[in-house]
């Protein structure tokens, strides 16, 4: 045995890296099922007791146990009204002193996106025990992010009604809802979300470019799902090589006028946000105008020139810019937010959506939770009534 000098680091296994290095060795080669009893078996080393994963489901209202060996089950809790929906809304741990020891709530954060909520009961909680329960919820949170691709477990466990097969597509093109970064905050929702078709969003941070596309194709069901993937596979593939964003247009109008009929159509907005400088350009293809919201109150709107739709063989679009101030939201959405109306009435209108925004807008909300209580509200203010998609994009510059 070589003994090191005074001045070497220690190398010796501690408990908190034997714990979480029992997680990181198997983690590789972890089937998904096994998951479950893999946090079963570090919790208990910790001294906690019937630790639960609870995922969001897709219409974004509850919280679903996870089911599997090791693992609590129980009923699903509402995200609106329980204290695992309040760790999950606002991304802080939550503690419960209860007869028996104390629960610990917290969030189950992947860059930013969030799965849901992971619970454990301990003992007593002391700070050594908060910092070992946070590292192994994001090493779980990591694990059902790298292992979802593998699984129809977790997907089976979030959809908490029947789901079309045109919303299965869009869902599996989607990026993760939200991104958390120390410069740009996104998050979006899509409604209704067992069965949109035509709506769908991409985003992407490249250095210090944040780059984000919303459409809306036309009809419903399957074939607005297909002129959606197309839409989006060619925005992708447009944005990978580069190109300037008003030729991004021209790249994806091509490829669905070859794809589809000449009456088929996607309306787009592509974007691009120098994350250093607050500097936003647009160009829009026959869709809604964005809002800009600052100080959170709705400014205006962020009118440009716009171009035929997406298919339609429109003039490469004009690029539009505004420079953004530290805070400043921009709230993007599809037609069927504000077209939707009840029989015999008039339509939303942007009006009602302006005023809804004033009201959820607050200092203190993240911007997840505000898409999501906006999305909401504005379905429940339209009567629950969701002939066409309806979705909504929220993206904040920190500055």
């Amino acid at each position: 045995m070589t003994v090191g000098s005074p001045g070497d680091p220690d190398r010796s296994e501690s408990f908190g890296e034997g714990l979480l290095g029992g997680l990181l060795d198997r983690a590789h080669e972890l089937p998904p099922h096994q998951v479950g009893p893999v946090l079963a078996d570090t919790v208990a080393r910790l001294g906690g007791r019937d630790p639960q994963i609870l995922l969001q489901d897709y219409g974004q209202q509850r919280l679903v146990p996870l089911p599997g060996e090791g693992l609590a089950g129980g009923e699903p809790q509402a995200i609106d009204d329980s204290e695992a929906g309040r760790c999950f809304l606002t991304s802080r741990p939550v503690e419960l002193v209860l007869p028996d020891g104390v629960r610990v709530l917290l969030p189950l954060l992947d860059g930013g996106d969030q799965a849901g909520v992971l619970a454990v009961t301990l003992d007593t909680v002391d700070d050594d025990d908060r910092r070992l329960l946070r590292r192994i919820t994001g090493l779980i949170a990591d694990m059902l992010q790298t292992k979802n691709s593998h699984t129809d477990l977790f997907f089976r466990t979030r959809r908490s009604e029947p789901m079309s097969v045109a919303a299965e597509i869009q869902w599996s093109l989607l990026p993760p809802l939200s991104m958390v970064t120390p410069r740009v905050t996104i998050a979006g929702v899509l409604e209704p979300a067992y069965d949109v078709a035509g709506d769908s969003f991409d985003y992407a941070l490249n250095g210090d470019t944040f780059h984000l596309a919303m459409i809306d194709a036309m009809g419903h069901g399957l074939d607005a799902a297909t002129m959606a993937t197309v839409t989006i596979g060619a925005y992708r593939h447009a944005r990978r090589i580069s190109i300037e964003l008003s030729e991004i247009y021209l790249f994806m109008d091509r490829a669905v006028a070859e794809q589809f009929a000449p009456d088929h159509f996607v309306t787009a907005q592509m974007m691009r946000l120098d994350t250093n400088t607050g500097r936003l350009q647009w160009v829009n293809a026959g869709h809604p105008a964005p809002m800009l919201i600052r100080g959170h109150r709705v400014v205006g709107r962020l009118d440009s020139p716009t171009t035929l739709p997406v298919g339609f063989g429109g003039a490469q679009p004009q690029v539009s810019e505004v420079t953004l101030e530290p805070g400043d939201r921009v709230l993007c959405f599809t037609d069927g937010l504000i077209e939707e109306h009840e029989s015999g009435q008039e339509e939303f209108g942007e009006e009602q959506l302006i005023d809804w925004v004033n009201q959820l807008e607050r200092a203190d909300r993240e911007v997840r939770a505000v898409a999501r209580d906006l999305s909401h509200t504005l379905k429940r203010a339209r009567g629950d009534a969701t002939s066409d998609d309806a979705t909504l994009v929220l993206v904040e510059w920190r500055g």
